[in-house]
């Protein structure tokens, strides 16, 4: 089932949004803090986040940045401001998309299920191939990775960071290359810390000791790199 969170201090406006979106098929939690929102999204990975621009004193815009660093989950802003200047730094930070108060109830369903599915598509095609490296095997056609067999649970955005870097095996890229190139972004409107939180989470995932990753090194001073045991093949 998709998991929503609405990350929200009115009551009223979470328990609306709940109820209707519980109707149509969805898993709803919520948290009316940047440090619940937080919590809750490491807790329970929720597919798409709601997002008050305006928490209580808090700045729905810092919590998209503090998201970042640690989840590449979709999001929804939700906001009374409807200046194009304000959408335009909102969908700068980060956002997936931007709801202008008042909002009907179908609305906000239509715009999640547009979201999902832009987010279910790879922003940077790949060949339909499966690259073998010893017992790391990446399916690039299924999204899935397996190590001695064993299926490996990846988000969308951790499989193109790690498909991005074992197709060029050895070669070293920096972190605001590699925002540029899995993520369409730049240091401008997305923090480095972003790449440096999936490289962990990638590493924490595939490798046998993490601590002293097999597949993907740190080059100091530079950034990150595939290493291969053996002569990578593809089929």
């Amino acid at each position: 089932m998709t998991t929503i969170l609405i990350v929200e201090d009115d009551a009223e406006m979470v328990g609306m949004l709940t109820q209707y979106l519980e109707g149509e098929g969805f898993a709803v939690s919520g948290a009316d803090s940047m440090a619940g929102a937080l919590s809750a999204t490491l807790a329970s990975e929720p597919d798409l986040v709601l997002l008050d621009i305006v928490l209580g004193e808090e700045d729905g815009r810092d919590v998209l940045r503090e998201l970042r660093h640690i989840s590449d989950v979709p999001v929804i802003f939700l906001t009374g401001r409807g200046l194009e200047s304000e959408r335009i730094a909102g969908l700068k930070l980060g956002a997936d998309d931007y709801i202008v108060k008042p909002f009907s109830l179908g609305e906000v369903a239509a715009r999640i299920e547009s979201v999902l599915r832009r987010a279910g598509s790879s922003a940077n095609p790949l060949e339909a191939v499966i690259r073998r490296f010893g017992d790391l095997h990446i399916n690039e056609t299924t999204h899935e990775v397996r190590r001695a067999g064993e299926l490996i649970d990846l988000t969308s955005k951790e499989f193109a960071l790690l498909a991005f870097l074992a197709a060029s095996p050895r070669q070293v890229y920096s972190r605001a290359q590699l925002l540029e190139h899995v993520w369409s972004s730049s240091s401008e409107w997305q923090n480095e810390a972003t790449v440096t939180e999936h490289i962990r989470r990638v590493r924490a995932k595939i490798e046998v000791d993490p601590d002293r990753p097999r597949w993907i090194k740190t080059v100091r001073g530079v950034g990150y790199r595939f290493e291969p045991d053996v002569q990578p093949h593809a089929v």
